[in-house]
C-alpha cells in the first residue's frame, strides 16, 4: 500500500466504514510509515476536537508559530 493508496481510504478508516482486509492493510501501512501515521492520528483528533465544540486556548507562542506556519504555506500555493 501506497502514502496515496492511504489517503484515499482515510475517511473511511476513521469512520470505520472499511472491509477488514482493506483495514489490515491500512493498519500495517500505519505501522510502517511514520508520515501517514502522523496524519491519521491528527484527523483523527481534529474530528474529535470539532464534534465536542470545545474552544481550547494555546499558548500565545504556539499560536503566534502556528499563524505563521499557515500565512507562509499560503504564500507558497499561491
Amino acid at each position: 500500500m501506497t502514502c496515496k493508496e492511504f489517503l484515499a481510504h482515510l475517511d473511511d478508516l476513521i469512520d470505520g466504514s472499511i472491509s477488514p482486509e482493506i483495514r489490515a492493510e491500512l493498519e500495517t501501512h500505519l505501522h510502517c510509515c511514520e508520515h501517514c501515521e502522523v496524519v491519521f492520528n491528527t484527523t483523527r483528533k481534529t474530528i474529535q476536537v470539532y464534534r465536542s465544540n470545545e474552544l481550547y486556548d494555546l499558548p500565545e507562542n504556539l499560536r503566534d508559530r502556528l499563524h505563521a506556519a499557515i500565512m507562509a504555506r499560503c504564500k507558497k500555493s499561491s
